[in-house]
């Protein structure tokens, strides 16, 4: 009703200035409490386990930070409170809490449709579901920050990036989180032989050769979609965030 009203009486541009000069406001309110902008606070407010549980939020502070007043997208897999429809969230109310301007999505294997509101919205599925995420996607377009807190199920963890990386926004952030399962032999992890290819935590060291590619002396090698779109990775204690971009760095070998 409000929005009807303000259309039939301003032009489109009297409206995006109104925007602009709210957002300005909003953003200078939000700076002077001061909660808002401490992930590690807002983890305790929302009941997150990101900070107590896991010391999460000081590195999420780090890498998202420059995304705090964006208009973003964050996907997140997993809504927590297992299989009882009315339990979980916790995170995702952080996120739209810290994120004033953006979007929360996400999906669980459980019916967590109870749980949304504005400016949340969750799907019901299985993350390993590559028709659902297709569908994701297309319903809500490329996300800019999207974070693994799903089954951590090493082959499900796997599967999920390299479907959903290609999704990601150039200059987006791809984060997985309890990739301590890659040790855990129930989860499908080994915590015997550590150089096993099908663990988590071995399918992300080997995206660090993808930061060099250019190195490579291999006549003939032509460089995958991880060689020319991972820019960053950063490794923390059962936490992984690897950043989107375009990896256009020459070889610094002076050829004579």
């Amino acid at each position: 009703m409000i929005k009807d009203f303000l259309l039939k009486h301003y032009s489109a541009g009297q409206l995006k200035k109104f925007r602009k000069k709210y957002e300005k406001l909003l953003v200078f309110l939000v700076k002077m409490i001061p909660f808002y902008g401490n992930l590690n606070a807002l983890s305790l407010i929302f009941g997150s386990d990101k900070n107590a549980g896991h010391n999460y939020t000081q590195h999420y502070t780090r890498h998202f930070k420059k995304y705090r007043f964006k208009r973003i997208k964050l996907f997140e897999i997993g809504v927590g409170g297992y299989d009882d429809p009315n339990e979980g969230g916790a995170s995702l109310r952080m996120w739209k809490k810290y994120f004033p301007f953006g979007k929360i999505f996400s999906l669980d294997i459980f019916d967590k449709s109870a749980l949304q509101e504005n400016r949340i919205k969750i799907y019901n599925g299985s993350q390993i579901d590559t028709d659902m995420l297709s569908h994701i996607v297309a319903e809500n377009g490329e996300f800019d920050l999207i974070i693994d807190d799903g089954s951590h199920i090493n082959n499900h963890i796997i599967t999920t990036f390299q479907f959903l990386f290609p999704k990601l926004k150039d200059g987006g952030i791809y984060v997985i989180e309890d990739i301590q399962t890659s040790y855990w032999k129930e989860m499908g992890g080994d915590n015997e032989n550590f150089n096993n290819p099908g663990t988590a935590i071995n399918f992300c060291k080997k995206l660090t050769d993808c930061l060099n590619y250019s190195e490579f002396d291999i006549e003939g090698y032509q460089p995958d979609y991880y060689d020319l779109h991972i820019t960053e990775i950063h490794f923390y204690h059962n936490l992984v965030f690897i950043y989107k971009n375009k990896n256009t760095e020459k070889s610094n070998v002076v050829n004579c």
